[in-house]
């Protein structure tokens, strides 16, 4: 008798491919439920490699109302209404710039992303003002509030822990950008962070 093989989602993080693909999941969607019923604010540090990215990927599919991805996971029998919001996704993992006026481009770019997907038009050159409008717009548009999923959002200060002038600017930099997340919380479902650090 042949036993039936699924393969194994080595380097994928991305939580539609393993599933349309059919491949090996390990159905942790009843735990991502309880947190974000939970929660409002969560924050996870972990080392690379330990599946956070996958995790974001499914939280945003779960916020997006995929609900046909969850088809079998316990996420499907959990949730009863499926609602659409708008999951603003932001990854700093790409970004290796070490000078503080590089990575605010990079920034930039990332946000400059976002307002394209929702077709929002930018208000600010402001980082944080950026995100906060971004917020505001898409939960004007879609009616509910906004998620907001940060992965690696200590990439920026990783690259510039040697150099303390830097590390300085840089970190002055990020808390321009993530200000704006305290003063949105009317707007906010759900924000989740991670960092290796």
């Amino acid at each position: 008798m042949e036993i039936p093989t699924r393969r194994y989602p080595l380097g994928i993080q991305t939580f539609q491919k393993i599933i349309e693909e059919n491949m090996l999941y390990v159905d942790k969607t009843e735990l991502i439920y309880k947190m974000t019923q939970s929660y409002t604010y969560v924050f996870l540090s972990r080392p690379r490699r330990f599946g956070k990215s996958l995790l974001v990927s499914t939280l945003a599919s779960y916020f997006r109302g995929e609900k046909d991805l969850f088809k079998g996971l316990a996420m499907e029998k959990l949730e009863k209404q499926w609602k659409k919001h708008p999951v603003i996704h932001l990854s700093l993992a790409s970004v290796k710039e070490i000078e503080p006026k590089k990575i605010e481009e990079c920034l930039s770019d990332r946000l400059r992303d976002i307002e394209s997907q929702f077709g929002l038009e930018k208000k600010s050159n402001r980082l944080g003002s950026r995100l906060k409008d971004i917020i505001q717009q898409t939960v004007e548009q879609y009616g509910e509030k906004a998620v907001v999923v940060l992965d690696e959002y200590d990439a920026p200060l990783l690259n510039v822990l040697h150099d303390e002038e830097r590390l300085k600017e840089v970190r002055q930099l990020m808390r321009t950008l993530y200000s704006p997340l305290k003063d949105c919380d009317p707007y906010l479902r759900f924000v989740f962070i991670t960092g290796i650090s």
